[in-house]
């Protein structure tokens, strides 16, 4: 009797150690991920015949697949948020903090719905797919409605093709990554959302 609860005693502070190091591995993760939808939405930028657009939204599905709907969803719009802040779009900044986080948290449970529901058993990146195209496209209507308020109509739909591009940017480079990454079994060991559709 004394034995099991001696062994009982000792248990518990090493699930607050492997708890505390499990939350301390996840805000590095967001770290990281917020770090990198910054620098893809700042330095990897695509030059357009009418504009440009970035390779932020890749990172910002990646989040959203890897780090699952909260902690993803903090990563992208956080990371995404200060990417106007440092280019000086002060003011698209608390939109952009929106879209991509909804942008994120989209992708992963329009994946996990997919998976569990649709394509059981079918090959991943089918729902890698549907889930990223579903998420950009809410991107893309997201800043169409602000930018028609801004601007009015006209100024929200001059800006559609470029977003559009954008978002089929990172549809096709988000899913090759993705498809990528789900074949490291040590890569999900660190994402467990990656494989995870039984639970949330």
């Amino acid at each position: 009797m004394e034995s099991n609860q001696n062994d009982s005693m000792n248990s518990q502070p090493k699930k607050e150690i492997s708890a505390k190091k499990s939350i301390a591995e996840k805000l590095s993760f967001t770290a990281l991920f917020a770090a990198l939808c910054c620098v893809g939405t700042l330095v990897i930028v695509i030059p357009l015949p009418f504009g440009y657009f970035n390779a932020g939204d890749i990172f910002v599905l990646l989040a959203g697949w890897c780090l699952g709907p909260v902690f993803g969803s903090f990563a992208a719009a956080i990371g995404s948020s200060l990417a106007d802040v440092f280019s000086g779009f002060l003011l698209y900044a608390p939109v952009t903090f929106v879209v991509k986080g909804v942008d994120a948290l989209i992708a992963y449970f329009v994946w996990f719905a997919v998976k569990k529901f649709l394509f059981k058993g079918s090959a991943d990146i089918a729902a890698r797919i549907v889930s990223a195209v579903v998420a950009e496209a809410w991107m893309v209507l997201g800043y169409f409605a602000f930018e028609s308020i801004l601007y009015g109509i006209a100024g929200g739909a001059a800006s559609l093709a470029g977003n559009a591009l954008q978002g089929g940017f990172a549809v096709v480079c988000g899913t090759v990554l993705i498809a990528c990454l789900y074949k490291i079994t040590t890569v999900r060991g660190f994402f467990p959302c990656l494989g995870r559709v039984k639970h949330l």
